[in-house]
């Protein structure tokens, strides 16, 4: 008889403590998404987000009626002043377990999942600190892509009121107005190491009057091979300036960078707590066939009705394919990879912030720390190629600017079974499978016995449905 496939598992199962981190110098698929490569020698104002009524976990709502303000972290009036003007009513468990540490002048190391407010957890203590009366860069933060620069130099404008004067420092950009940027009195630098030790050794860029040192995404740096770059930096910064990494994950490479660059830090894990915050993201698993994947997503959008879908492929040539095929039936669909033109890649992530674009297919690219509050639904189209990309995949749903719940579904083939383990494992809990209707996403397995020579499969008929139910 046939029966309902699902993408088979080991027989034995490791319980969540008992696995082991992916090492961050594995190779990925779609590497060095912001085209900066590490040195050679290794060998507009962010618009204020209207207050919003978001669906709270438990245990935000426990935070919201029984955790410290703002005011309680020690912040200054001024400081608070622009948070109220902003709509930041509390910090999040990140923030609130981080910014006393951080603001007591102690070099700290923190760790949660992405879209809990970790911008914020260093921004706040460096404006806090910087001296608004001298004209020359006092904090320098690094971040793995010109993206990520790019949202956290918009942040610190917010937050600060725009009393800070910032520069973004990355690659696929002119030199020419980052340096006369540095020239002008930038205060903060905010970049990625390739274009950061490019300006260092044409004598554009010093670190000689840095206080304030933060390395955004730690993880995602060293995974794409900026550690020696990374220590470049940090030796031609003052030894007694104050050290600040986040990151998502926290591999032992990290461990390493931290114990070596960092004086005796503080560590904050929100890992166990807010890593995987389920309750603000649905997870489902879909079983499929590789020639049905295509129809499985179609009715996946015509069901789900998303408000913003980001659709997720493990290389550029899927993406490409992918968009291709949607294009012709989704005007409002765009593509985004590595090998865009940087231009184009920031045209397409403010087309999908003001939501102009209702679909996003991107690889790894967008998978880090990009905040765009109208993302409903995450769509991985391909199985990540490691389970901590998994993680930082569907944090782009659920996030703290957004006013709803993420859900995310994760297309898995039956040979993926593994795969699929290890994310379980990763996320501590097992994926239920997402119910979807009127479409038959993987063929049943057929099981014969002796009397039975003649099982056939009725094949699935065209779709033709209007994506997104016609909405």
């Amino acid at each position: 008889m046939p029966t309902t496939a699902r993408a088979k598992r080991p027989a034995t199962r490791r319980t969540a403590k008992s696995s082991s981190r992916t090492n961050a110098s594995q190779s990925r698929a779609d590497r060095r998404p912001d085209g900066d490569t590490p040195s050679r020698s290794a060998k507009a104002k962010a618009p204020s987000k209207p207050r919003r009524t978001r669906t709270q976990s438990n245990d935000e709502k426990e935070a919201a009626e029984d955790g410290p303000t703002f005011a309680d972290l020690g912040l200054s009036k001024a400081t608070l002043a622009t948070l109220d003007e902003i709509g930041f009513e509390r910090p999040s468990k990140i923030q609130a377990a981080f910014l006393p540490i951080a603001l007591s002048g102690r070099d700290c190391s923190g760790q949660a999942r992405t879209g809990t407010g970790k911008t914020a957890a260093f921004t706040l203590p460096m404006l806090e600190k910087l001296d608004l009366d001298r004209k020359v860069i006092q904090g320098l933060i690094l971040a793995p892509t010109r993206e990520l620069a790019e949202q956290v130099s918009q942040e610190m404008k917010k937050l600060s009121g725009g009393r800070v004067k910032t520069v973004v420092i990355v690659g696929g950009r002119p030199m020419g107005p980052q340096v006369d940027a540095i020239k002008r009195g930038a205060q903060v630098v905010v970049g990625t190491p390739g274009r950061v030790m490019d300006l260092m050794g044409r004598g554009q860029l010093g670190l000689e009057n840095i206080a304030f040192a933060v390395l955004d995404e730690a993880d995602r740096m060293l995974d794409d091979g900026f550690r020696p770059d990374i220590e470049k930096i940090l030796r031609k910064c003052p030894k007694d300036r104050q050290t600040l990494l986040l990151s998502a994950t926290m591999p032992g490479e990290v461990e390493e960078l931290a114990a070596k660059f960092m004086k005796n830090p503080a560590q904050v894990d929100m890992s166990e707590d807010a890593l995987v915050a389920t309750e603000m993201i649905e997870q489902f698993v879909l079983t499929v066939d590789p020639d049905r994947k295509f129809g499985a997503l179609l009715h996946v959008l015509k069901q789900e009705k998303p408000k913003q879908c980001l659709v997720f492929t493990r290389t550029k040539r899927g993406a490409e394919k992918l968009y291709e095929r949607f294009s012709r039936k989704l005007p409002n669909c765009a593509m985004m990879h590595g090998d865009l033109q940087q231009r184009k890649r920031e045209k397409t992530l403010q087309a999908f912030r003001e939501g102009q674009i209702r679909m996003l297919v991107a690889t790894d690219v967008v998978g880090r720390g990009i905040d765009i509050s109208g993302i409903s639904h995450i769509v991985n189209f391909d199985v990540p190629e490691f389970q901590d990309d998994y993680v930082h995949r569907i944090g782009r749903t659920g996030r703290m600017s957004s006013d709803t719940n993420g859900r995310a579904i994760t297309f898995v083939c039956r040979d993926q079974g593994d795969q699929l383990t290890k994310i379980e494992i990763r996320v501590s809990q097992v994926l239920p499978t997402y119910p979807l209707k009127d479409f038959e996403a993987a063929r049943p397995v057929i099981r014969k016995t002796v009397q039975d020579h003649d099982a056939t499969i009725i094949p699935v008929k065209k779709v033709t449905s209007p994506l997104f139910g016609g909405s």
